[in-house]
């Protein structure tokens, strides 16, 4: 699968505007580069409760199938992996209270790259069920975005042209 290429300019480029840019690449790379999607689901991602994630996973969920109607298979994959970060983001904080995973600072070079970077992992705290709770509910919306016959269409139109 081609990587996310992080070598784009995304401050500056408009992925709707330009969808042959867009790479899938593995997991939520890219989740809070891409624009203007970026901008347009980021005021909606919220998980530090359970009555925020149901908000938040039902808001972004709609922003999702209204990507897939309008054929916009980036919106619907950057939804769908704000989906993703809210399950991702409630089990760190679940996990790790204060939501810091790793010993020490992200290298200049690795900044906005998800990975350890070479950092030791902290030891996990004892479950938060608030946020265990906010990643369950993310969780399913997630998985009903992976489920999405349309969205799967699109992803493999999308990789068959475009790589």
């Amino acid at each position: 699968m081609p990587k996310f290429d992080y070598s784009l300019n995304y401050a500056q480029l408009d992925l709707r505007a330009h969808p042959e840019l867009y790479r899938v690449g593995v997991g939520e790379q890219g989740v809070l580069l891409v624009q203007p999607y970026k901008s347009e689901l980021l005021p909606h991602w919220r998980f530090a409760t359970p009555e925020l994630a149901r908000e938040s996973s039902e808001v972004i969920h709609g922003m999702f199938l209204a990507y897939l109607r309008a054929g916009e298979f980036v919106g619907a994959d950057m939804a769908r992996k704000f989906l993703q970060m809210g399950f991702t983001r409630a089990r760190r904080y679940a996990n790790h209270r204060g939501g810091k995973k790793y010993d020490g600072p992200v290298s200049e070079d690795k900044k906005g790259r998800s990975g350890a970077h070479g950092r030791p992992e902290l030891p996990r705290s004892p479950e938060d069920p608030v946020k265990a709770e906010s990643a369950r509910i993310f969780k399913a919306k997630w998985d009903e975005a992976e489920a999405n016959e349309e969205y799967a269409a699109l992803k493999k139109a999308h990789k068959a042209q475009y790589g």
